[in-house]
């Protein structure tokens, strides 16, 4: 087999991968999709306020693959580095994060492999946001296949911060008109928890008088 063949069979892989992950990150799209629109219908609400997803970029999956001690090869992608495809479920109370875990949990077909609680242990910097792994059931022409997708369940408030947190570390800014971003960022964080823990208490009250 020469160099150009060898060049296009492994282009012909990848793309197969990556559509395989693709797929499994629509399904799971549609699943949150249908919780909210069934907890409408019989709860008369929305706990969702978005959803937004992603595929993981192959510099980045190399890169983890490097820090993880593994040769950047494709088999090692779809062995070790299960946030190839990714989910945002952004909601409006923490208790709505929670919720949808448990709906999650309840649905036989889906496997959790991992839960990593950062709001209830945020990151030293501020971090704060719930993250699963889960293996979702894809169908194929010949086979079914168990693929990773890892969902990010936040609050409105906790995704503004990680995205300021985000653009902040994009820019490589440590401070802002001499402010320590750093030590702004944990504060901020502690002082959204505080408020987010008020918000739900009044939430709670309102369900209560209807």
């Amino acid at each position: 087999m020469d160099d150009f063949q060898r060049i296009h069979d492994a282009g012909l892989q990848a793309r197969a991968i990556i559509q395989k992950y693709q797929a499994a990150m629509r399904l799971m799209e549609v699943r949150f999709e249908i919780l909210d629109r069934d907890l409408n219908l019989k709860k008369h609400r929305n706990p969702i306020h978005s959803i937004e997803s992603r595929i993981k970029k192959p510099a980045s999956i190399f890169e983890k693959l490097e820090r993880y001690g593994k040769e950047p090869t494709l088999e090692n992608m779809e062995r070790y580095i299960m946030d190839i495809a990714g989910v945002r479920v952004i909601c409006s109370y923490i208790s709505d994060v929670y919720s949808l875990l448990d709906l999650l949990c309840r649905q036989d077909d889906l496997e959790i492999v991992a839960v990593k609680d950062y709001i209830e242990n945020p990151k030293p910097n501020g971090y704060r946001s719930l993250h699963v792994i889960v293996r979702i059931p894809v169908y194929f022409l010949d086979q079914k296949e168990m693929i990773p997708v890892e969902v990010q369940l936040r609050t409105i408030a906790m995704d503004f911060w990680a995205s300021l947190e985000h653009d902040l570390k994009y820019k490589s800014v440590s401070t802002v008109q001499g402010i320590d971003s750093y030590d702004e960022l944990a504060d901020c964080s502690r002082v959204i928890k505080e408020v987010e823990a008020r918000m739900q208490v009044l939430a709670r009250a309102l369900e209560m008088d209807e």
